[in-house]
């Protein structure tokens, strides 16, 4: 296996590590209302700051990456995603567990704008394959995160849930390190690109609707993925009795559904963009209608076909940021596009506590992200000919 593919694990187990630790707590939460004079909500909005820290770290991440060094700040990105785990670890008030929520949110900032450019690097015909693949590995991380805390928590403490991933977080990022010194890889950062190699005809239009599509589905993704171990808890009828089942479930959920987005991504290697998009949302707006009040098996089925309809159109705004803009721009071009979609999406974590709190509160969430679906869909509507752009642009 040569140096580029070995980055490229690394890169994919970034991935993974990114949204598992996001979303520790999500799980750990269930267990940590035994431990704290707070309800369910009011824990949960605990993890506000860091979603928004998730979003607006991108931007100052995406120029380091640019102008710096894209294998440097990956290093940071383990190194420091885990010490901020373990700090949450040992909190011991609420002011404090929110604290370390938002160093793993600032460090967690890091992966989308940097990662995602080194990833989409190489020939443009497969960068569908690879964006699909490595959001596999992104999603199998949103799945183990559901039963690594949901194991811990239960059988060991909440605090296990945060100290032992931090730990393996450290040592991948050392790793890491001593990876790029041995390889000698000098791919660093974004301004080695060639001179002349230009933003595609119809980049506006396209970096438009992206904004309009990354900002509605954001808000689904961070909504679904945050509420689903809370959502099985009380709707799957003691199918999940603890908190490890609950986290099971989810993770099964998770799992299977993170699939479809290899699918997704050798269909838009091939194939225009526009109507997979817009099919893809369009069905996730009546599938989230479908299951608004649904319970038990019901409940579970539907949440899987959600979120593969939800995972299934991630590798679609990567892939057109990849098509339409050049690779000395992509990271401060991905750093725009992730504050967009993890900064205004950190608005889901709030309104879950909200709508949680008045007591129908999820069936009123699904109705809520169903008209965020249908958004996605009528904005895919308005993206150029992809086939057109790919053609136009210049092989790096």
């Amino acid at each position: 296996m040569d140096a580029l593919r070995i980055r490229l694990l690394f890169l994919n187990i970034g991935h993974s590590f990114d949204h598992l630790f996001m979303l520790l707590y999500a799980t750990a939460v269930i267990a940590m209302e035994r431990y704290f004079d707070l309800s369910y909500g009011e824990l949960l909005a605990l993890a506000t700051p860091g979603f928004i820290a998730f979003g607006a770290g991108a931007l100052p991440s995406g120029w380091l990456g640019d102008r710096w060094s894209r294998n440097g700040m990956i290093a940071i990105f383990f190194i420091g995603i885990g010490a901020a785990s373990m700090v949450t670890g040992l909190a011991s008030t609420p002011l404090q567990i929110g604290a370390g929520l938002l160093l793993i949110g600032l460090f967690a900032s890091i992966y989308h704008p940097v990662g995602i450019a080194m990833v989409v690097d190489g020939p443009p015909e497969s960068v569908g394959r690879r964006l699909g693949v490595n959001g596999v590995y992104g999603n199998l991380g949103v799945a183990a995160a559901a039963i690594v805390a949901g194991a811990l928590a239960q059988w060991v403490h909440w605090r296990a849930a945060f100290l032992v991933p931090g730990a393996v977080s450290i040592l991948v990022g050392i790793g890491f390190i001593v990876f790029v010194r041995r390889a000698n890889l000098q791919v660093q950062a974004g301004t080695r690109g060639k001179a002349g190699v230009g933003f595609v005809p119809g980049w506006q239009r396209a970096l438009i609707v992206l904004a309009l599509t990354t900002l509605f589905s954001g808000l689904v993704f961070n909504a679904t993925t945050v509420s689903l171990p809370k959502v099985f808890d009380e709707r799957l009828a003691g199918l999940g009795a603890s908190t490890f089942g609950v986290g099971v479930l989810a993770s099964i959920v998770y799992a299977i559904a993170a699939f479809t987005q290899i699918a997704v991504g050798r269909a838009i290697d091939r194939f225009p963009v526009r109507p997979i998009l817009v099919w893809l949302a369009a069905a996730l707006a009546v599938a989230l209608l479908l299951v608004a009040q649904a319970e038990g098996w019901a409940m579970f089925l539907g949440a899987l076909i959600i979120m593969a309809l939800v995972f299934g159109q991630i590798p679609i705004g990567d892939t057109l940021v990849a098509r339409y803009t050049p690779s000395p721009w992509r990271a401060r071009v991905y750093a725009v596009k992730y504050v967009i979609t993890l900064g205004v999406a950190s608005l889901a974590v709030p309104s879950i506590a909200i709508l949680h709190g008045w007591g129908n509160g999820f069936s009123t969430l699904f109705v809520a992200m169903a008209i965020c679906a249908a958004l996605v869909a009528a904005a895919g509507l308005a993206l150029p000919s992809p086939r057109r752009a790919a053609a136009a642009a210049p092989a790096e």
